[in-house]
């Protein structure tokens, strides 16, 4: 692994495919021995530093279709959260389905399962019938992982029964040294960007773009007032940034000063504090206050000189759902995924059916959808949210601040880059978009001297 790290940090990547892939490399895994370790414990008092283990693993046999990358950085994701505490389920059982239907798909079912779900490397092998991409070229990976033996799947992959999300329902993911991944899931990675801030827009930037852009969302138009929950978070900064880019308003929900800050600095005006405004949308655990639901929608329309939300950009789930399509306008679209603080929704139906409002289910994203929200990130239109980043042996703290939302935008994660501030090409660009580059990230950060522009 050293030969090809040297390679890497030398610009030599003409020489990686020549290298020899090592037998066994480092991954953060979850055991299945271990899924009952957090068994009686609320869902807040489970810790991900005590599940999530960087063990020695055996690299996988690469097959058709695949490609063998070189991790240099992953990010953490809410699906790392829910692996590391068992929630809903052990992951277990979906890497066992998923090795019943092929030989090949075997490979996945281990009592181990190396997670992650993004990435930023070098290709190091392709396996047969790739022709695409080749040994040392620089990518980024989104998740999705499919088949594509089914008709379903064709017009949409996410409507494919065999699509998968990669390194949650399959295994050998991005938060390792050595990641296996389709072919299919390889994007170019974007020149100006470090190997961290690339590897952190992947799953939330393409599952925004989807939710909030793509006809299989929203489909924000122009002017659109969008209500977005948690707009500085990893999911809710791009579908933010997607919001002013596209020439709608966003109305941004945070949950403290420094959150509404960052959603100034991405150009927002109007935001709402939830915590300084004190909205409590539950009176107990089973009753809800619509009486809250109407102060928020007051809120709303205070802001936006009257008009109600024509889209929410939904996925705290339980805690706001109800409150979501109360305030969504007549004939708009509450727009959903994720769902971490409760899968159980409840909501006033009259609401919905008698002012003639939609829920959208979105999932992830098809690789076209993907492949467009990654062009934008390479463009500079969209900046990557990376907030704060950890050495992979310090994975269970990383997942720990995330899973106790003490995180703004997105965590990082070194897997094989022994610094911060590698893997830049585009320099110029770079220096254009430095400031928003810099800005989830702490205050003394902002002041530091860029690593990637002293180097030039």
């Amino acid at each position: 692994m050293r030969k090809i790290l040297d390679a890497i940090l030398a610009d030599d990547l003409a020489a990686v495919g020549d290298l020899e892939v090592p037998d066994f490399y480092r991954g953060v895994t979850v055991r299945a021995d271990e899924v009952d370790m957090f068994a009686g414990m609320a869902t807040e008092d489970k810790d991900p530093r005590r599940s999530l283990c960087v063990d020695e693993v055996p690299t996988p046999e690469l097959g058709p279709g695949e490609a063998l990358v070189a991790v240099m950085a992953s990010a953490i994701n809410y699906n790392t959260v829910w692996t590391s505490i068992f929630e809903p389920m052990p992951t277990f059982g979906f890497l066992r389905r998923y090795g019943k239907t092929s030989p090949l798909a075997k490979r996945h079912d281990l009592p181990y399962h190396v997670v992650g779900s993004d990435l930023s490397g070098v290709v190091l092998r392709t396996g047969p019938g790739v022709h695409r991409w080749k040994a040392g070229d620089e990518v980024v990976a989104h998740c999705l992982s499919v088949e594509l033996e089914n008709p379903d799947g064709h017009n949409d992959t996410m409507l494919d029964p065999e699509q998968r999300i990669w390194g949650f329902e399959t295994n050998f993911g991005g938060l390792a040294e050595l990641a296996l991944v389709k072919s299919n899931q390889l994007m170019p990675k974007p020149d100006h960007l470090t190997w961290e801030e690339a590897a952190s827009p992947g799953l939330v930037n393409s599952t925004a773009y989807r939710q909030l852009v793509s006809r299989n969302g929203a489909d924000m138009k122009q002017g659109d007032t969008v209500l977005i929950w948690g707009a500085s978070g990893g999911l809710g900064s791009y579908a933010t940034q997607f919001a002013l880019n596209g020439g709608a308003v966003p109305v941004c929900v945070v949950s403290s000063p420094r959150k509404a800050e960052i959603c100034r600095k991405m150009g927002a005006e109007l935001i709402i504090d939830r915590s300084a405004e004190d909205y409590r949308f539950w009176k107990d655990e089973h009753t809800q206050d619509q009486k809250e639901w109407k102060r928020f929608g007051a809120r709303i329309r205070e802001l936006t000189g009257g008009d109600d939300p024509d889209i929410v950009f939904e996925h705290p789930g339980r805690e706001t759902f109800g409150a979501s399509v109360f305030v969504t306008r007549k004939g708009g679209t509450i727009v959903t995924c994720a769902s971490t603080s409760g899968y159980l929704h409840q909501f006033d139906n009259r609401y919905l059916w008698m002012n003639l409002k939609r829920i959208v289910g979105s999932h992830f994203a098809n690789y076209r959808e993907a492949w467009e929200a990654n062009r934008l990130v390479r463009q500079g239109a969209i900046h990557p949210t990376l907030s704060t980043v950890y050495p992979m042996d310090q994975v269970g703290q990383a997942a720990y601040e995330v899973h106790r939302n003490r995180h703004q935008g997105k965590v990082g994660v070194l897997c094989l880059a022994p610094t911060e501030g590698l893997g830049v090409r585009d320099h110029a660009m770079r220096a254009k978009h430095l400031t928003a580059l810099n800005r989830f990230r702490p205050a003394e950060t902002d002041q530091r001297t860029d690593h990637a522009l002293a180097t030039t």
